[in-house]
């Protein structure tokens, strides 16, 4: 079981964040040669579809229709959560970063060789992209809410550490 850190982000005055906390699974899969592919297979086999190998976008977004997964198959970035002022994190090859809809996300600097997994669960492929932008904040933290739960953790299954902190099972361990 790979280790799991939490932040708590509070909504923005540029994005909505979430409620739910954003879930860092350190060291998840061990780190080396077709990665990428073995993420996409733990991420299908554990229901989360829509699967993309790519980067991550150097501006400021969110999904305000989806909850997203990000695996780092190669290399390493430092990605700031939450918009304009939110946490900086470190993540490298092996690392899982597991995002609530709404939650702000951008790449500030990465290696050259960065290669990111992602996908959604069930119903919430192929996702909205939202900048920040002049829209009601009460409005979107509201849509972001209202996005379904996924049934399955995307590392761990269906009796993995999201299904439990998510549906408030567990108190968040080792966050912010």
């Amino acid at each position: 079981m790979a280790e799991v850190e939490t932040l708590l982000l509070e909504p923005g005055h540029d994005v909505p964040n979430s409620p739910l906390p954003v879930l860092l699974y350190r060291a998840a899969c061990e780190a080396g040669p077709g990665l990428g592919d073995r993420l996409e297979r733990l991420f299908r086999a554990n229901g989360w579809g829509g699967t993309w190998q790519n980067g991550i976008f150097p501006y400021q977004h969110f999904h305000d229709d989806a909850h997203e997964v990000l695996g780092i198959a190669r290399g390493e970035a430092v990605v700031q959560l939450g918009g304009a002022g939110g946490p900086e994190v470190s993540v490298r090859a092996g690392d899982v970063v597991v995002l609530p809809a709404g939650t702000g996300h951008k790449r500030l600097s990465s290696s050259a060789d960065l290669l990111v997994v992602g996908g959604y669960p069930p119903g919430q492929e192929g996702p909205s992209v939202l900048r920040p932008a002049g829209e009601s904040m009460t409005s979107l933290v509201g849509r972001c809410a209202a996005v379904a739960l996924p049934e399955t953790d995307p590392v761990e299954g269906a009796d993995g550490p999201l299904t439990r902190l998510w549906r408030g099972g567990d108190e968040p361990a080792g966050g912010a």
